[in-house]
């Protein structure tokens, strides 16, 4: 198979789709692997090594999509791209297509087949290839957050830590997926009063015996939320719903009683996110205030460590993509459950009924 891998063009995304290493392996399985000059640039990986691994290398974006058979990305297409898509075109990547009716819209009119990472799933309900960005974003959420928090950035001037005498920040992370553990990981290790809710009481106890008491459990309902958050000195929000549109869980009204200099970061952003007041941000203006309320709403979040993310991302990707190449896509679905789930449109046709529900489309069955 032909597999193309081109830059990102997302403001600001520096993660490229796939290792010199991931390269070698796929030119092992006898695949033609062509990559655009400086994809991987940003992430610290040279034009020449990913020739040494057996690449070729693109000055033109046209020619590469244009030959292959599949695209493999970071992030969803862009505008610019949307006319380098072709019918049967495989494109494997972050959709998130319920936040985009405009993509949506494109790749069922091109015919693409479109495969998203993030709503492959297994057997437990687990997403393999959410989960290394997911822990990478959870981690940054409280790194961030801090920076949040410093007067200068319209926070409350307030660290997490505390110190002798003075008392550590509340932090509220609402939901206990990947996102919100690495953000508990992280903030109980540096001293942050933490609670952490969610929907599952059996998730819960299991946060509840990991961290042996130094973290509060609290089971998400509209009540509750209410409470944690009028008090919270930063939130953190990482609820997700695979390929559905996040829910909005804190209202304009309840944000609006947060207290002055206080932080949200909507993790969930890429998803709609999950807060009224979130709008989307870039690495280079990735903060805005309103009411007196510091948001941070980044989208591609671990594009700010490209080079962690870019390693995690392949050594999760890799096995799936494998499988693509060499067994073209309809065997490969029909061999592997969890891939087939990832499976959100193709033929024109929806077939992931989180896309179908967010714009009211009709959701398709396929059969492999």
């Amino acid at each position: 198979m032909i597999i193309g891998i081109p830059k990102e063009i997302k403001r600001e995304e520096k993660r490229v789709a796939i290792t010199p290493e991931g390269v070698s392996a796929l030119v092992l399985h006898e695949h033609r692997v062509l990559i655009e000059s400086g994809a991987g640039l940003g992430s610290g990986m040279t034009d020449d090594a990913y020739q040494k691994a057996g690449a070729e290398v693109m000055d033109s974006v046209d020619d590469l999509w244009s030959e292959a058979e599949l695209v493999l990305k970071v992030k969803e297409p862009l505008e610019a791209e949307y006319g380098r898509m072709r019918e049967g075109q495989i494109l494997f990547t972050y959709l998130h297509l319920a936040a985009s009716r405009e993509l949506t819209e494109q790749m069922l009119n091109r015919k693409v087949v479109g495969i998203a990472y993030e709503t492959i799933q297994l057997f437990d309900n687990t997403l393999p290839l959410l989960a290394p960005m997911s822990e990478v974003a959870g981690r940054l959420s409280i790194q961030v957050g801090a920076w949040c928090l410093e007067s200068k950035n319209g926070g409350a001037g307030i660290l997490l830590s505390g110190v002798s005498g003075v008392p550590p920040a509340k932090v509220v992370i609402i939901g206990a997926g990947i996102v919100g553990i690495n953000a508990c990981h992280l903030a109980v290790g540096i001293g942050a009063d933490v609670v952490i809710m969610d929907i599952n009481p059996a998730r819960l106890r299991y946060i509840q015996d990991i961290f042996r008491g130094s973290v509060t459990t609290v089971m998400s309902n509209r009540a509750n939320i209410e409470e944690q958050i009028v008090n919270a000195d930063l939130v953190i929000t990482s609820v997700l719903i695979p390929g559905a549109r996040a829910p909005e869980l804190l209202s304009t009204d309840l944000i609006r009683r947060m207290g002055p200099g206080s932080a949200i970061v909507d993790v969930a952003i890429d998803q709609g996110g999950c807060c009224e007041t979130s709008r989307p941000t870039t690495h280079d203006d990735p903060i805005y205030v309103w009411e007196e309320v510091v948001h941070y709403c980044v989208g591609n979040m671990p594009s700010a460590v490209p080079r962690t993310s870019t390693y995690a991302l392949t050594n999760s990707t890799l096995h799936y993509l494998l499988e693509i190449s060499d067994k073209g896509f309809r065997r490969a679905m029909k061999d592997n459950r969890a891939l087939r789930k990832g499976l959100n449109v193709i033929d024109g046709k929806v077939i992931h009924e989180g896309v179908a529900e967010a714009f009211d489309l009709p959701c398709e069955k396929m059969r492999f």
